[in-house]
């Protein structure tokens, strides 16, 4: 069964999200526009190009045919219809106007038969009624047409003289009616095509480069609510872990609070009063023994019992708050709590630690006792060991508590410590009491045993008592 799409993101991922989606549609819309409008108006603006060339050569053209009929309307007005000296003078005059490369006039009759053609003599006295380009235009019989109705503008394909390939021609023809010629030149626009290219492969170009700068300046918003996206969450997160470790220290110092209110309660209240019972108890049986009456049995197992419920109050006293731990320092009580674990699980244990000058300040001592203590506890129930070290050093770096045990290891024992309610909470426990301290706790497990080490920096480490000598050794201090 698939999640729904709102629970495959996190909240900062939805925020993101939130905060680029509608800015890349924004920016993806606004470049659409944009491309349009300038495709629109690229085209409207090479349009004119094309036209205003186009323009300026038709009347290029038109002042050819005009200066050409001037040169010889002089032959051409006072000729009869019939006067083949007068039209063999102007067929002349028409072939020796050659302009330019390409440039030159052609004379057509009605009929279709060139009578001029200097650029390409082979079209002299052939009948091209019919020519058409590669594209299907009709050519003389168009130009004829045109003629024949006063004078215009023809565009067609044709060869190139100065190549022989089909190139695009605008020709401007004019009628001779009388002699019913259709006479005309034309020149070639592929200088206008290249312009009108040049011009669109300039505007594809500024088209790239908008689209570019678009892409630019979206890439550095991103990356700009990216980036504060990223600081703020890293902001908040350390806000938040700030105020996580203070409330977890709060947690801490209540549940020691706590619970050394309920050890003085345990030692002060209840303790006292079944030590008070106890001794009444004792009286009772002495009393009896002097009177030589029998002392009932269930007398002396009822003070037998409240002598261990006694000690039994005194031991759990004792792990709640240990009394040593605060009167003779971390040393002591570790070692108390080694010799009380070997008293209770049979294992064999070897506690050792050495001379360090400097103390640890109490949220130090009470995070290594417990975690001492967690994992004694974790060793006693889960690792099926027989041998337990546990060693306090201190370097230049802070102080270092060091667990270790000859177990079955974790992988093996998470079987059993899953079963439990506390299975994984204990080393989670561990793990974030030296996260309070700013200290690293660590543990490698295998199948020959399990360590655990937690180091406390040098910030928890309180200077020498300058009233002691130099060589005075604090009570936690002493090697055991």
């Amino acid at each position: 069964m698939m999640r729904p799409v709102s629970d495959r993101f996190s909240y900062q991922q939805k925020l993101f999200l939130l905060g680029t989606v509608p800015l890349i549609l924004a920016v993806a819309l606004i470049s659409l526009i944009v491309a349009y409008q300038s495709r629109q108006l690229a085209d409207r603006e090479i349009a004119t190009l094309e036209q205003t060339l186009i323009d300026a050569k038709k009347d290029e053209l038109r002042n050819y045919v005009t200066q050409a009929r001037n040169g010889f309307y002089f032959i051409y007005g006072s000729a009869p219809p019939d006067d083949e000296d007068a039209k063999q003078r102007v067929k002349q005059i028409l072939a020796a106007m050659i302009y330019g490369e390409e440039g030159s006039f052609f004379v057509y009759e009605y009929d279709g038969t060139n009578l001029v053609s200097p650029r390409d003599t082979r079209l002299i006295n052939g009948n091209w009624s019919g020519l058409k380009d590669s594209e299907g235009t009709p050519i003389v019989d168009e130009l004829i047409r045109i003629a024949r109705s006063g004078a215009g503008y023809h565009s067609y394909l044709w060869p190139k003289p100065s190549t022989g390939e089909p190139a695009r021609m605008i020709t401007y023809v004019t009628s001779f009616p009388s002699w019913q010629w259709a006479v005309g030149t034309g020149v070639f626009i592929d200088d206008v095509i290249a312009t009108v290219a040049s011009s669109r492969a300039q505007v594809e170009a500024r088209t790239r480069s908008t689209f570019l700068y678009i892409g630019g300046i979206t890439l550095a918003a991103l990356l700009t609510v990216f980036g504060s996206g990223l600081l703020l969450n890293i902001r908040e997160r350390r806000l938040a872990d700030t105020k996580l470790k203070a409330l977890t220290q709060r947690v801490f110092d209540a549940q020691e609070e706590e619970r050394g209110r309920v050890a003085r309660e345990l030692h002060d209240g209840i303790s006292q009063t079944l030590v008070g019972i106890r001794y009444a108890l004792d009286v009772t049986r002495r009393q009896l023994g002097l009177n030589k009456r029998e002392v009932p049995k269930t007398l002396d197992q009822g003070i037998e019992g409240l002598a261990s419920a006694i000690q039994e109050i005194r031991s759990i006293s004792r792990d709640l708050r240990p009394g040593v731990l605060d009167d003779l320092g971390l040393g002591p009580a570790l070692k108390a709590l080694t010799d009380d674990f070997t008293a209770r699980t049979g294992m064999t244990s070897e506690f050792s630690t050495v001379v360090f000058r400097n103390r640890l300040d109490a949220d130090a001592k009470i995070a290594l006792y417990r975690i001492a203590q967690e994992a004694l506890t974790n060793i006693e129930r889960h690792a099926d060991a027989s041998h337990v070290k546990l060693s306090l050093r201190g370097d230049r770096r802070g102080a270092i508590l060091t667990i270790s045990d000859n177990g079955q290891g974790l992988e093996e024992g998470r079987k059993q410590a899953d079963t439990s309610p506390r299975g994984g909470i204990g080393l989670r426990n561990m793990q974030e009491r030296m996260e309070q301290l700013n200290g690293t706790f660590t543990v490698t497990s295998s199948s020959k045993g399990t360590t655990v080490q937690a180091r406390a920096p040098l910030s928890h480490m309180l200077p020498p008592d300058p009233y002691t000598s130099n060589t005075a050794v604090e009570p936690e201090d002493a090697a055991t």
